[in-house]
């Protein structure tokens, strides 16, 4: 169910051995699509055997079609496995260079079964 993100400032490959390895991205700064189409960011901090995981200074970015990029501070947050629908390592220097302000696009659609 779990897949991993491909986007301009998110392109490192998944580490080796799937969920499990997701430990070799503790204390790094991840990038979480949820089912409902929120888009977090936050350092990883931990995740069990269903992949229920926590993310700390932790935000939500909100996008739309009329408006820039908004981000909304989270603090520590988890994310139930069943809700993610993709997770990505954010390459923090290519993610600082964007202008948020400048963004402005549809926001993700839920997922459908």
């Amino acid at each position: 169910k779990l897949q991993f993100l491909y986007l301009i400032g998110y392109q490192v490959p998944p580490p080796p051995g799937g969920m499990a390895a997701l430990e070799a991205w503790y204390e790094q700064v991840v990038s979480v699509i949820t089912n409902d189409g929120r888009h977090l960011i936050g350092v990883l901090k931990g995740h069990d055997q269903t992949i229920n995981i926590v993310l700390d200074e932790c935000r939500e970015r909100m996008y739309s079609a009329d408006a820039p990029v908004d981000e909304a501070p989270l603090g520590l947050n988890i994310i139930r496995g069943d809700n993610i629908a993709a997770v990505g390592l954010v390459d923090e220097d290519l993610d600082a260079k964007q202008n948020l302000a400048a963004i402005r696009c549809e926001p993700l659609k839920s997922v459908t079964h």
